[in-house]
């Protein structure tokens, strides 16, 4: 799914907003981008980058089932979330949609664990303790990966980089 280590994460405000950026994402080598439903353009946005030849869009915040049924309905090849929930997992399994829970504490690690799921966001990684969190739970969970976001930015994300269990790092800097 994630072709750079790098995944852009975008709050647009207008679809033209997320057509422009995302096509110079993809100029400058980012085919894959994620797309917060934190705003009344974000579905509409989706639907329409969806269309870009060599990008793949998922949707970003989706807190229930609603929003990960429209996120699928416009074309998001993945769905991202900051919380665990069971609900939005099984609705996201029965549509086929690649899924990352997010948690911020090892029990919530641990609850994306049991329900299946091998890769977790870790969020707000930078107020949990950045990278030295990441390193201190990869060592009690050795069979997930990780993708850390909030408060990382290109001063930072190397060092997240760095470590194995990290899959990739989500950062709305880029764009």
């Amino acid at each position: 799914m994630i072709d750079a280590r790098v995944l852009p994460v975008l709050t647009v405000e207008s679809v033209d907003d997320a057509e422009c950026r995302c096509r110079a994402l993809l100029a400058d080598g980012y085919a894959t981008v994620e797309i917060t439903l934190r705003t009344g353009a974000a579905v509409d946005a989706i639907r329409r980058v969806a269309a870009i030849e060599g990008l793949t869009v998922g949707a970003g915040t989706v807190l229930d089932v609603a929003q990960l049924d429209a996120a699928v309905s416009a074309g998001a090849r993945f769905a991202v979330s900051p919380s665990t929930s069971p609900e939005v997992i099984d609705a996201a399994r029965r549509s086929g949609l690649t899924f990352i829970p997010g948690a911020a504490t090892p029990t919530e690690i641990d609850r994306a664990r049991s329900l299946g799921c091998d890769v977790v966001k870790v969020f707000p990684a930078s107020v949990l303790g950045g990278p030295a969190f990441i390193r201190a739970v990869s060592a009690v969970f050795p069979d997930v990966k990780f993708i850390p976001t909030g408060g990382i930015n290109a001063a930072s994300v190397d060092e997240y980089l760095a470590l194995p269990s990290v899959l990739a790092c989500g950062g709305s800097w880029l764009a």
